[in-house]
This record gives structure tokens, C-alpha cells and sequence, in this order.
């Protein structure tokens, strides 16, 4: 098998920007484009191989045809033959609205569904972007539906302002919220189940608020509070840095000035690399070559036993995998 890129599934919305466009070198009219799906195999938005022999195929096709080769044998039984991981560019110009997911068993108990287990790498900011990510002070679940009903929930949350280069782990069942300004690269599970928590009252143009699921989220919620949510790290040049490991992914950023050798022959998973800066060549065990520039992103198959990366100057990419 070959690395694989695929065609973005660009996805507009109220509260969308106009930077993922220009940000991957995108020919498109295309305006508030609030998301980019890099790679998916959520159903109805399954990604489409852009390049090489398999072109055109999406990619349940892809780990319906090759199987382990592709995921890796592991990933391949547990997953039950799904692409476990959906990556994601989000542009938000005006604050989303607040959320949570459920965990594995809840997702599956209720819509037959994985949990949302994810990630957040801050690609960029505004001078004033925040985010919200987990509980300030202890409530209760009776205490959160009153918040919601009052209006207070956002002061139960911790709000955070945020620059380039910012982590935040947001396990399955965790509060949080994209605020205005904000563009991130997001890594999660394969899943579209979100609860929504709230949404300040907002009305769309028939005066209609959007519908809020607090009793379904009431169960879904980790009321546990930490001190500090983001995931604190030392940038480092030439070497990598891991950033999160968890049951469902593990990332690691690289900021290359010089060529790398990476080795992949003891891992059995799929490694996709998404890159936020500068660009680079990319040489795979088998002579494949492919390139690699800012808002792009490539699935190397499970195959795949060790990669040469190239810098062009320099270049900063995330590296995941299951």
C-alpha cells in the first residue's frame, strides 16, 4: 500500500470563518467554512481517496478491501471494521455552543455508536480567542440542570484564552466549548454524538433556539474537577514530543528543521500526519513519495515500516495513531 490523501469535506456553518480555505490552498467560493473533515468514515461523510491507484474509492471501501493491511490487525478486530479516528480542521468566528459526548458504553447503550474521546491542537488565534474546557467548581447533576435552566452554566466552567501551539485532552464525557477565534486542529473518535449543553439563547432566523439535550447529558457528564484541563508541554526542535496518550489515540508533534527517520516497524496501526506549518517530503519504506504542506493531511497504512521525512525549511505536523 501507498500513503493516502484524501478530499476535504468542507462543512459550513453559522458560526464559521473564512481561514480553512486559504489555510490548505483550497480553489473555493465555498464561505463560513467552519470545518474541514480531513479523514472520516462517519456515514454520509466518508472520506474520498484523493491520489494514486485507489482514487475515488471512500474510505469504508478502503478498510472493507484491505482490511488490517490498512488499520492494522489489532485496530482491524477491535473496531469491528471501522476507521476508528475522524481529524478535523475548525475555524470558529463566533463561540460554538457547549457541549459534551458520552463514553463508549453510554454511546452504545443509547445510539449504538463509539464515545467521543478528542483532542485539541490550537493552529492559530485571535488576540482574544478562548476556549472552555471542564468544571471550576463541584456541582451536582440537579445543580447543572438548574444552571442551564438559569442561564449560569458558564460560570461553573473553566475559560481558558489560548495561543498557536495550545493542547487540550478532552476525555469522553468532559464539558467544553470552541470559542470565538479560534482554529484547531481536532482528533477524536470516530463519532457524531454530541450532546448540546447550551447555547446562550441564540435564535436562527425563524427566532427558533436549537433544540438542548441537558437530561440525556445529565448522566453523560464527568463531574470530577482538575485544576487545570490544559495539557501543559515543552515544544522541542528535531525530536518528538508527545502530547497525549490514551486508550483511543496517541499524538506526538514534531517540529523538523532537519531530516528525520521515523521507525514504524514494531506498531500496528495506521499513522496519519497533519500538518499546521511550512511543508515537507515524505519517503516510505517502499519508495512511495509523497508531499506534505500546511492544512494537509496523509494516512500512512498500517504497512508502512518506516518514513524519511524532509523538511522545505522547516515543518510542524502532529503524528497519531491507535
Amino acid at each position: 500500500m501507498y500513503p493516502l490523501k484524501f478530499q476535504p469535506i468542507l462543512k459550513s456553518t453559522l458560526w464559521g470563518g473564512e481561514k480553512i480555505i486559504p489555510f490548505k490552498h483550497l480553489d473555493s467560493n465555498q464561505t463560513q467554512v467552519g470545518e474541514s473533515w480531513e479523514i472520516s468514515d462517519v456515514p454520509g461523510d466518508e472520506s474520498i481517496v484523493a491520489n494514486g491507484a485507489d482514487a475515488g474509492k471512500n474510505l469504508t471501501q478502503m478498510v472493507n478491501e484491505y482490511k488490517g493491511a490498512l488499520v492494522g490487525e489489532a485496530n482491524y478486530k477491535r473496531f469491528n471494521g471501522k476507521f476508528p479516528l475522524l481529524i478535523k480542521f475548525i475555524d470558529a468566528q463566533q463561540d460554538l455552543s457547549i457541549q459534551v459526548h458520552p463514553n463508549d458504553e453510554l454511546a452504545m447503550k443509547r445510539h449504538n455508536s463509539m464515545g467521543k474521546t478528542e483532542m485539541w491542537y490550537v493552529v492559530d488565534a485571535t488576540a482574544n480567542a478562548h476556549l472552555r474546557s471542564g468544571l471550576s467548581k463541584a456541582i451536582t447533576p440537579d445543580e447543572y440542570a438548574q444552571m442551564i435552566a438559569d442561564n449560569t452554566i458558564c460560570d461553573a466552567l473553566k475559560d481558558y484564552s489560548i495561543k498557536p501551539g495550545d493542547v487540550f485532552f478532552l476525555p469522553a464525557g468532559r464539558i467544553h466549548s470552541i470559542g470565538a477565534g479560534s482554529f484547531i486542529a481536532e482528533i477524536q473518535q470516530t463519532s457524531n454524538v454530541t450532546y448540546r449543553i447550551y447555547d446562550f439563547n441564540r435564535k436562527d432566523k425563524n427566532g427558533n433556539t436549537r433544540e438542548l439535550h441537558t437530561e440525556l447529558s445529565k448522566d453523560a457528564i464527568d463531574y470530577t474537577v482538575y485544576d487545570d484541563y490544559r495539557t501543559n508541554y515543552t515544544p522541542k526542535e528535531n525530536e518528538p514530543v508527545e502530547l497525549v496518550t490514551c486508550p483511543y489515540f496517541t499524538t506526538t508533534v514534531y517540529d523538523l528543521t532537519e531530516k528525520m527517520s521515523m521507525d514504524y516497524s514494531e506498531l500496528d496501526s495506521f499513522v496519519i500526519y497533519i500538518c499546521m506549518e511550512g511543508a515537507c517530503t515524505v519517503t516510505d519504506n517502499e519508495g512511495n513519495t509523497i508531499s506534505l504542506q500546511a492544512g494537509e493531511s496523509v494516512l500512512f497504512p498500517a504497512t508502512t515500516r518506516s518514513l524519511e521525512v524532509v523538511p522545505e525549511g522547516k515543518v510542524k505536523f502532529l503524528e497519531t495513531y491507535v
